[in-house]
């Protein structure tokens, strides 16, 4: 121990201390930034695949009856619908509007992609779940239009 100003000093602790002040910092890490990162980030994934799939329909048909093994539904109606949801959730991500919901069907969509399709690609699968867990339990934050929508709905009260 020192002594600084008359008081003793622990030189041994400011390796604590600075960890404590560094997570206090990361505590003020505001939700709607956390919520907003990943929206862009789901949707950039989801749109880069539409895009993909739209890009050579004739592949994706192939794809969808040769490759992906969709259980219960007819590979055209599988590819249809996947590309359905590809083209819709990233704008309300974006826009952060029924954040949840999307979450949630595109939480199901990952699940048939995990279960069914590429098994071995769960490290990335595993990130997206991770994304869309987060929106599903604590919603698209206050940059949103659901936030917009809540303090409208509230007001109107």
């Amino acid at each position: 121990m020192s002594m600084a100003a008359g008081k003793p000093v622990n030189v041994e602790n400011w390796p604590v201390k600075l960890i404590g002040t560094i997570i206090r910092l990361f505590d003020h890490i505001p939700y709607w930034l956390i919520a907003l990162t990943a929206r862009v980030a789901l949707a950039q994934v989801f749109w880069s695949s539409a895009q993909s799939h739209l890009a050579n329909w004739d592949t994706t048909l192939y794809m969808f009856g040769e490759t992906y093994q969709v259980p219960l539904l007819p590979p055209d109606l599988a590819a249809y619908l996947a590309v359905t949801m590809e083209l819709v959730t990233p704008p309300l991500l974006v826009l952060g509007l029924a954040t949840r919901f999307t979450a949630l069907a595109l939480f199901g969509m990952t699940l048939v992609i995990e279960v069914f399709v590429f098994p071995e690609a769960w490290p990335t699968h595993i990130q997206w779940a991770a994304m869309q867990l987060i929106l599903m339990g604590r919603g698209a934050g206050s940059l949103s239009l659901d936030a917009l929508i809540q303090r409208w709905v509230k007001r109107s009260a």
